[in-house]
């Protein structure tokens, strides 16, 4: 059995990713997630790897384009506003079909927003952030635990596919630190299969191969995006991962993910000591989101309850795999609030009883916000006032 440790959950995510044979590693400083390049920059040394610092965000992820396109597992982290500078480099690398690890802990936003969780990145991470039709595979841990084994199945999926991964956690789970096992043995970058991707010149062994996101002559871009469009419709189909906490006998359904699915565990345990029947999906792959299996559920269950730290992100995919099948209600804690189980217990009942009046419901704040104006620069207002 693997021995226990005490770790911070980002400091467990750089020493997963060095254990899944991560040896190129680029980022720049932004909080929550500084332990993770300040981890890397002793550790990739002692691997035998190559830790960078760069001068922007821009520039940390173009050279994760260089590294991957010559084989080595790459990686690179950031929190939101930086992972936002990134999205023009991931959507080289999509179409570039590069293999890599990108890791965001995210922040409150939007703009610079705060420093503490948040999972207001959830739009962005899922349909993939920079320009064209590209997808990204999304895992999201709950746990240290998590966080540390996650790099090894993100590049495995990765390299399968050659789809750029992302670990998408945030600052709460980055921060706090809890006892964990690495569940797997190190691995060995020389005993990894030759990469089929990296660049090089002809040889008795290999093809020239080049690396490129761009496509000049006539339908070949189509060609190269109808390919891609396959591969992503084979990982709907198969690389789809979830979790399931009493289901069986769920009469309202919590859809949570990350720190929110801890809340939210806690809260189906009250709701059930209170006689209500809670159950909880969590998705671990954000994208490919688990819509087949909330479908199937929704037909079993009175209602489903979305917990989020963002404004219903992760309820637009719940409502388009449940399709009025049942009520879908929304308990959302954004701008890096914690959702409390205790909040979340009596949304449970609020939810089940078809009640909107404790449950933080989008249409009721619009109604309230009519005919008021945000007063930041009026001169008669005190700056920042609703009128």
């Amino acid at each position: 059995m693997a021995e226990k440790v005490l770790m911070k959950g980002n400091e467990a995510l750089a020493e997963g990713a060095i254990r899944a044979g991560c040896r190129f590693f680029a980022g720049y400083p932004i909080t929550p997630q500084n332990e993770v390049p300040e981890y890397m920059s002793w550790r990739q040394e002692e691997a035998g790897g190559a830790f960078v610092q760069a001068e922007s965000e821009v520039s940390a992820i173009n050279m994760l384009y260089g590294a991957a396109a010559t084989g080595v597992r790459a990686m690179t982290s950031s929190s939101s506003p930086g992972l936002s500078l990134k999205q023009e480099g991931i959507s080289y690398m999509a179409g570039a079909d590069l293999p890599c690890l990108i890791v965001n802990i995210m922040r409150g936003g939007p703009g610079l927003g705060n420093i503490a969780g948040a999972q207001g990145d959830y739009t962005q991470a899922t349909r993939g952030g920079g320009n064209g039709d590209y997808r990204t595979f999304v895992l999201a841990p709950f746990s240290v635990q998590e966080l540390a084994n996650f790099p090894k199945k993100a590049f495995e999926l990765s390299e399968k596919y050659r789809v750029p991964a992302m670990i998408l956690a945030d600052g709460i789970l980055g921060q706090m630190m809890e006892g964990m096992s690495f569940d797997f043995e190190p691995v060995d970058p020389k005993t990894l299969p030759q990469p089929c991707w990296a660049i090089g010149g002809k040889h008795a062994d290999r093809a020239r191969n080049m690396v490129f996101s761009y496509a000049l002559g006539e339908g070949e871009l189509e060609k190269m995006v109808l390919k891609r469009a396959e591969r992503y419709a084979l990982i709907e189909r198969d690389e789809v991962i979830y979790e399931e906490r009493d289901t069986q006998d769920a009469e309202v359904l919590i859809v949570a993910y990350g720190i929110s699915a801890r809340a939210s565990i806690a809260a189906m345990n009250i709701a059930r000591a209170n006689g209500i029947k809670a159950g909880l999906l969590r998705p671990i792959t954000l994208w490919p989101f688990p819509s087949k299996r909330i479908a199937e559920l929704s037909k079993k269950v009175k209602a489903i309850l979305c917990v989020e730290m963002s404004m219903g992100q992760m309820k637009v995919d719940v409502d388009l795999s449940v399709k009025n099948a049942c009520p879908v209600y929304l308990h959302a804690k954004p701008g890096a609030f914690f959702p409390v189980a205790e909040e979340i217990a009596i949304a449970i009942e609020s939810a089940l009883k078809g009640r909107k009046d404790q449950l933080f419901n989008i249409e009721d704040l619009a109604k309230k916000a009519e005919n008021k104006i945000y007063a930041v620069n009026n001169p008669v207002c005190k700056e920042g006032a609703l009128l």
